[in-house]
């Protein structure tokens, strides 16, 4: 089965080990689960991971619980992709997702009445999470009241955040998250 009836989900590698598990792209994997995962803790693992970069773009603002006009985003955001880098967008999107996902993360400790911060290592799950929020986040502030369409937005945030490029939202918040980590530890 490929994504969108374009794209074979056989033939992308995740290279990030850690979080080799968490992302699912079996070909074998429904691409609308109606909410099976929710019951239990990780079962969103077993969510293929464009249903989950979708239910990220829906959260907010127009798109809040118009799931088809999330996957007509996606799908538009996969093609430009595709044309701009010549290379399967699940490969681009696997990248973007182990470059744009925190490694160390604050805590906040309560010692007697006062709170510290603590810097601890963040969970693989987690960390797909995180990545997932900070391309839709992205995608969205780079489209809103500009002519940008969020369609071009997202293939542009999905494609720099797989480049490692610094002017990416995603990046950008992701080293702010670990610079703060870092100042914790």
């Amino acid at each position: 089965m490929k994504v969108f009836g374009k794209w074979d989900p056989a033939e992308v590698e995740v290279t990030d080990m850690s979080i080799k598990s968490y992302m699912n792209l079996t070909p074998k994997a429904v691409m609308y689960s109606g909410g099976r995962h929710a019951k239990q803790q990780f079962k969103k693992s077993e969510q293929h991971i464009v249903e989950r970069l979708v239910n990220k773009i829906m959260r907010k603002e127009k798109n809040t619980g118009k799931k088809l006009m999330a996957y007509g985003i996606v799908e538009d955001a996969f093609d430009i992709i595709a044309q701009k880098t010549k290379e399967n967008p699940l490969t681009v999107l696997a990248k973007a997702i182990a470059n744009a996902g925190p490694r160390e993360e604050v805590v906040r400790l309560k010692y007697g009445g006062i709170t510290v911060p603590k810097a601890v290592d963040t969970a693989p799950q987690r960390r797909v999470d995180t990545a997932l929020m900070f391309i839709a986040k992205g995608a969205r502030q780079a489209s809103f009241k500009t002519k940008k369409s969020v369609q071009a937005a997202l293939a542009d945030e999905i494609i720099s955040a797989a480049n490692y490029d610094v002017r990416s939202f995603s990046i950008t918040h992701k080293d702010s998250v670990e610079r703060v980590a870092k100042a914790a530890r």
